[in-house]
């Protein structure tokens, strides 16, 4: 094959032009004499030894930012060097690692590690006065631990219910005619939570007779609007369908901080309570079913009045509200007996017991009273108590504690689990 252009047997033939101008390109001669090459056994193309063999490249500086270049293009070097250092026979002692740069440059090493040291000296912590110094702590730990709380399943069933459909809206009586035992809470928190699940259609009710509390408590105080103004344009009002109806309503209601809930405050005068009868508080839920899914309403104290007896009539769920005493207590069993004796005795057996601590410590009745209502109602929940509501100022969710939002949504979701579908 020796002799031949193409190794196959064929009479040699001269190199064409562009295999000399490639030999050029490959070997930097800019001369235009055809350098002297040389071919191993691998096939590779070496330049003929050089007097510059040996010799460390010199950088041509580079126009445009004036720094040296040591590319691998002809116009990077000197004449007369080659423009890939590939094919020099010392190429594998160039410096590629920092061990070889240490090998091959110890002033510039020891110069840079004692400059490394100052460096770190100048911001180490001075040492104690005791003069022991506590081991430095690893800059590169070997893990990470991410401590993250595993969610609670009973939580996430609990928003799992609240989300559900409903089916059609449901009124919630919280109920007890003692005073002092959390109702104005219980029915705004209830709302609250609910709210704060579904985003929308839940609704507060001062239905207390006896200027109760609830619509100074809960939602912002935009107008001074009662159920007393909602009452004298009801007519109006009922006539009204689709958003002009919620556009229209909603003047007269009040709002969440955060939007979750609407609340319909009620009227400061008692001389106001001969208007609420039974007719026109049907009225009044007939047309809060037309708007909203969840209505809490905050029944009072007086079992004589009509507007306490209409709401448990027209009540899907009836919660009885007590604290951990015995006269909260027993005021709660009075009522369910009453429930029984006016044929009310379905509502009472189904009611959901909600047992509110007033108090950080567990009072010693908390069990036993959860354990006679379980014997009397569908079921019981405790929620405990939040430094926030002992002001008895304006109630905020966001402020309570975790735990305490944690208990509401298991009792809220208490409360709907029947009806869900």
């Amino acid at each position: 094959m020796e002799g031949t252009e193409t190794g196959w047997g064929r009479p040699a033939e001269p190199a064409p032009r562009w295999r000399a101008l490639l030999d050029r390109a490959l070997l930097g001669n800019r001369s235009g004499e055809d350098p002297e090459v040389v071919v191993d056994q691998q096939g590779m193309i070496r330049r003929a030894p050089s007097p510059l063999d040996g010799q460390a490249p010199r950088p041509r500086v580079n126009g445009a930012n004036g720094r040296p270049s040591y590319g691998g293009y002809p116009q990077d070097y000197d004449e007369g060097y080659p423009p890939d250092i590939r094919y020099r026979d010392d190429y594998r002692d160039q410096p590629r690692y920092p061990d070889d740069y240490e090998r091959r440059y110890p002033p510039q090493r020891e110069e840079y590690n004692r400059y490394a040291a100052l460096e770190e000296e100048r911001y180490l912590p001075p040492p104690p006065s005791n003069g022991y110094a506590p081991p430095a702590p690893d800059p590169y730990p070997s893990r990470i631990e991410w401590r993250q709380s595993r969610p609670d399943p009973e939580v996430e069933r609990a928003v799992g219910v609240l989300r559900r459909d409903l089916g059609n809206p449901k009124v919630l009586a919280f109920a007890n005619p003692k005073g002092g035992v959390h109702k104005t809470t219980a029915t705004v928190l209830a709302a609250a939570t609910v709210g704060s699940v579904r985003g929308r259609g839940v609704l507060a009710w001062d239905d207390n007779e006896l200027r109760g509390t609830l619509g100074l408590r809960a939602g912002s105080a935009r107008h001074a609007r009662t159920i007393r103004h909602l009452i004298a344009d009801l007519a109006d009002v009922e006539a009204m369908h689709g958003i002009d109806l919620k556009d229209t309503l909603d003047d007269y209601l009040r709002h969440a901080s955060d939007g979750s809930y609407d609340v319909l405050a009620g009227e400061e005068s008692p001389r106001f309570a001969q208007r609420l009868d039974q007719y026109t508080v049907r009225r009044v839920l007939e047309l809060l079913r037309r708007t909203h899914d969840v209505i809490c309403v905050d029944t009072g104290n007086n079992v004589e009045s009509a507007n306490w007896q209409t709401v448990l009539q027209a009540a899907d769920q009836l919660v009885i509200t007590t604290v951990p005493r015995e006269d909260a207590a027993f005021t709660a069993d009075w009522m369910l007996d009453l429930l029984y004796e006016v044929g009310m005795g379905e509502l009472a057996e189904n009611a959901v017991t909600l047992l509110s601590c007033p108090t950080p410590a567990k009072s010693p009745l908390l069990d036993d009273l959860a354990g006679h209502f379980e014997g009397r109602t569908r079921a019981v929940a405790v929620v405990p108590y939040d430094p926030a509501l002992e002001a008895g100022s304006s109630i905020e969710y966001a402020q309570l504690q975790p735990e305490t939002r944690e208990a509401w949504l298991k009792a809220a979701s208490v409360m709907l689990e029947p009806f869900v579908r």
